[in-house]
């Protein structure tokens, strides 16, 4: 006989996502199990969070939905972190979640899952007619794709197991998406545009995520080099411009002190597809004599709680550009000097001098090392922390190369981001950079890597600590013993999982490590001990010393 759940996984197979991030329990396991025999590839996980944030990297990498599954009830409620960071990071999400029985006067799981779901800012929708349950699902994929946001879909697990009725599945969401072309700018935004460029003397092209998702690195790099412009990225576009000798790198809490020293005498930030985060401009301290001017599909004045834009210019990201490109007049070259490029290809990030514990590594060396080891084409991933400043000072790796999702602020999800894009790109290694307190989270999906065989390694700022922390603690002058937790062995744990752990207190030895793990593919862990003296510049300016 076929259940509602055979129908269920049909529809969801029909989407052709290719890949779900689960972990079984009694209301999807069923469902589950028929989505791989359908042809979808499961990754099963040790955690149900892990699950969601291994889909929000697999989103946010191939350009498609991210697809997981969990139980009702507490698999459910573990998702409360992954969730709001997915909304934040707008990535499109579709979560089969199952409820509760419906027939069952009590049930050790039940709770209202929808205000958990919608709390985060996802959506939820509660499917409990057997009649209209699969194109209630595949509305589910539709209003992920439109919305670019989580929809959990919640199915009672009993109805999933009622017979299903003879009946063609829905069209699948692919079929109903518009098919429309990008957003022209109109010509008398253009016209306001090109007036207030011609009225600044000093200015940046900056640009974000809906740069790249437009095409538009080739325009920006043409309307700076015809306005005399640095070049800049947002965080998570950091790498757009990786070639470029005029690209001074990430604007706003991890700039390099070049990037300060030219933001500081900029008059007009050009802020191509960026969202214009308060962390893009670090409060609005990165550019304090500057106006912005903002190209985007849904422009906005204030972001975050302040005013962000000045000037605005509606269109698609590459199309606004391209006309800015055909309407601006070519500047006399003052600024794009070679002096500039001098700095920006010799100077560190960081130049601040630290005292350091014997036998410990300071992380801008060791980001230096790895920087120079690690094969260009390698998939990188940054996890958040105090650790994630230094690995995002890697600018000469490219844009697609590099994943970064830190919209909510949360630790702990390193590893399954490096899941995700493993999946996602399963031809080229993974190297994941994490601390080690966010690495300890969810340390037992190195039993999902091993097991699932993902090429994935794992190179760990190991300071024995929660970073962030201390070094807050110590600026205030408190004890940091609440955030500090000694010296765990995190190579021995990672043989421990079956995979290979290293001990590196030898930077030369990085090459030789490195060639090593080329050769051999698999997983490892690297355990890097650092100097807990060493603060970031973000750290410094938030939390100076008091």
């Amino acid at each position: 006989m076929k259940h509602l759940f055979d129908t269920l996984a049909e529809v969801v197979a029909q989407e052709n996502i290719g890949h779900c991030f689960s972990l079984l329990g009694d209301a999807n396991m069923n469902f589950a199990t028929r989505l791989g025999e359908a042809g979808c590839q499961m990754i099963y996980v040790r955690h149900e969070h892990c699950a969601v944030a291994a889909a929000m990297a697999y989103a946010r990498k191939t350009g498609d939905i991210g697809l997981a599954t969990v139980t009702c009830g507490p698999g459910l409620t573990q998702l409360m972190t992954a969730l709001p960071a997915a909304v934040r990071a707008r990535l499109p999400l579709v979560v089969i979640a199952g409820e509760a029985p419906l027939k069952a006067a009590w049930y050790n799981q039940a709770i209202d899952q929808a205000p958990f779901v919608t709390a985060t800012g996802a959506a939820y929708q509660a499917v409990h007619w057997p009649g209209r349950m699969d194109a209630a699902v595949r509305d589910a994929f539709l209003q992920a794709r439109r919305e670019r946001r989580p929809v959990v879909v919640g199915i009672p697990f009993d109805l999933q197991e009622l017979p299903a009725p003879e009946a063609s599945l829905p069209l699948p969401s692919r079929a109903l998406m518009p098919q429309v072309s990008p957003m022209p700018p109109h010509p008398d935004d253009v016209e306001r545009a090109v007036a207030r460029i011609d009225a600044a003397r000093k200015i940046v092209v900056m640009a974000g995520l809906g740069a790249v998702e437009a095409g538009a690195g080739p325009a920006c790099r043409a309307l700076a080099e015809r306005l005399d412009a640095p070049l800049a990225t947002t965080l998570p576009a950091r790498g757009l411009f990786h070639d470029d000798p005029f690209c001074i790198g990430i604007l706003g809490g991890f700039a390099t002190e070049v990037a300060w020293e030219i933001c500081a005498d900029a008059d007009l930030i050009i802020a191509v597809g960026g969202s214009l985060s308060k962390h893009n401009a670090d409060g609005g301290n990165m550019w304090p004599q500057a106006d912005v001017l903002q190209i985007d599909i849904d422009p906005v004045t204030t972001s975050q709680g302040r005013v962000a834009a000045q000037a605005h210019l509606r269109a698609d990201a590459r199309l606004g550009v391209e006309a800015l490109v055909a309407r601006v007049k070519k500047r006399a070259v003052t600024w794009r000097s070679p002096g500039l490029a001098e700095a920006i290809a010799t100077r560190p990030a960081d130049s601040h001098v630290f005292e350091r514990d014997d036998g410990l590594l300071d992380p801008r060396d060791v980001v230096a090392a790895l920087d120079a080891a690690i094969p260009q084409g390698w998939q990188l991933v940054n996890s958040s922390g105090h650790c994630s400043y230094y690995f995002a000072q890697m600018p000469k790796r490219r844009q697609e190369e590099f994943l970064t999702i830190r919209e909510f602020g949360a630790i702990g999800n390193g590893i399954s981001f490096a899941m995700g894009v493993a999946v996602a790109r399963p031809e080229v290694p993974v190297v994941m950079f994490d601390g080690d307190g966010s690495l300890l989270m969810h340390v037992q999906e190195l039993e999902t890597i091993r097991r699932h065989g993902l090429n994935i390694l794992i190179v760990a700022l190991n300071d024995g600590a929660y970073g962030s922390e201390i070094h807050k603690l110590r600026a205030e002058g408190l004890s940091d013993a609440g955030a500090v937790f000694g010296d765990t062995d995190l190579a021995a744990i990672a043989r421990g999982f079956g995979i290979g752990g290293e001990r590196v207190t030898d930077l030369a030895r990085l090459p030789e490590l490195v060639e090593a793990f080329a050769r051999s593919g698999g997983a490892a862990v690297w355990d890097m001990p650092i100097s807990d003296r060493i603060a970031s510049p973000v750290m410094r300016r938030a939390h100076p010393q008091k």
